[in-house]
């Protein structure tokens, strides 16, 4: 059944995505792949196709451009899209929320409107924790409250979900799966795609490893006196892989068991480190040292923020697998073949 199945993928360069493609290509399923290489590399696209010993049909359009999505509708018969396509620094959109707004937002209208014209109404989400701002309890549920974001990355995030609500309110042949991911980290088991952002890293996996690589001299830690096991943040890092098969595991369930609807599901681990438990676990992983300072606590951050992770289970029979140490050791090991300092 995979194999007659072409998917669109958009940001298919991207971190998440470029793994997203590995694992599609591997469960059978044919690909075209959308990206404008903004926050990407045309490299990690080869990499993909060095991995699965595959040729990619890639498009180096953006979102935004109708035209461009409009050839690829007429060129190639799209069963379902998985949207990754955005922009995704919380401090940038912070600094230019029009931007955010108008790539994001309007990039996934634009994508909706030639969908439909082209009669593919299967598609899945990239959402993200943020969509729940502060949470109300943990760990937590789908059902959780959403929109109390605190940064416009995520509340572009939460309008597109609504957007996709809408859309299926008008419209119940659609399939949509929102999926919100926690905090995705690790890499690829071959050392070929990993996680290289521009300039400084957003997150802390990559910062750590910047750091453990000689590329910055120490890590910032944003606050030690929260009430958690050693004063500092945690969250809930999930092997990207893991992240990888979850949208694997949904786009079966749309195109295999859906009637139409807008399914919900959240994809970490289910449980939290702390941001020195995750300095640990990498200076082990790496045998390097990781200096790092104590800082404020920055505005917005949160205590704890952790998944509740049974209707993943549950509905796509999916379960994250790969654990902190792994998540190291591929990041890291990632970080060792694509860097010229290691030291």
């Amino acid at each position: 059944m995979r194999q007659n199945k072409t998917i669109l993928v958009t940001g298919g360069a991207g971190y998440i995505g470029s793994h997203t493609c590995v694992e599609l290509i591997q469960n059978g399923y044919q690909i075209v792949v959308l990206d404008n290489y903004l926050n990407s590399t045309k490299l990690a696209l080869k990499r993909v196709e060095e991995i699965t010993q595959t040729s990619l049909k890639i498009y180096p359009q953006d979102i935004r451009n109708k035209m461009a999505l409009r050839q690829i509708f007429a060129q190639h018969n799209i069963d379902a899209i998985i949207h990754f396509a955005g922009l995704k620094a919380v401090g940038e959109s912070v600094a230019k929320p029009l931007t955010y707004y108008d790539n994001n937002v309007g990039g996934s209208i634009i994508l909706l409107k030639e969908a439909q014209k082209a009669g593919c109404k299967n598609l899945i989400f990239s959402s993200s924790a943020t969509v729940y701002g502060t949470p109300e309890k943990l760990p937590i549920t789908e059902n959780c409250p959403t929109g109390n974001t605190t940064n416009p990355y995520g509340t572009s995030k939460f309008m597109i979900e609504e957007i996709l609500q809408d859309t299926y309110q008008a419209d119940q042949a659609w399939k949509i799966a929102l999926l919100r991911y926690f905090n995705p980290v690790g890499a690829h088991a071959s050392g070929k795609i990993g996680e290289n952002p521009n300039g400084i890293p957003n997150n802390l996996m990559p910062f750590i490893a910047q750091v453990a690589s000689g590329k910055l001299n120490h890590l910032e830690v944003f606050g030690n006196d929260y009430d958690t096991l050693d004063g500092t943040g945690i969250r809930d890092y999930i092997h990207v892989m893991d992240l990888a098969k979850g949208h694997v595991l949904a786009l079966d369930y749309l195109l295999t068991k859906s009637k139409g609807e807008v399914l919900t599901v959240n994809l970490g681990t289910g449980k939290g480190y702390s941001v020195l438990q995750m300095v640990k676990a990498f200076a082990k992983a790496s045998g390097k040292k990781i200096p790092y300072t104590i800082e404020d606590r920055r505005p917005g951050d949160i205590a704890s923020c952790f998944a509740d992770v049974n209707k993943a289970h549950k509905i796509l029979n999916w379960h994250a697998e790969l654990d902190i140490e792994t998540m190291c050791s591929d990041a890291w090991r990632f970080i060792e073949k694509n860097s010229v300092k290691t030291s």
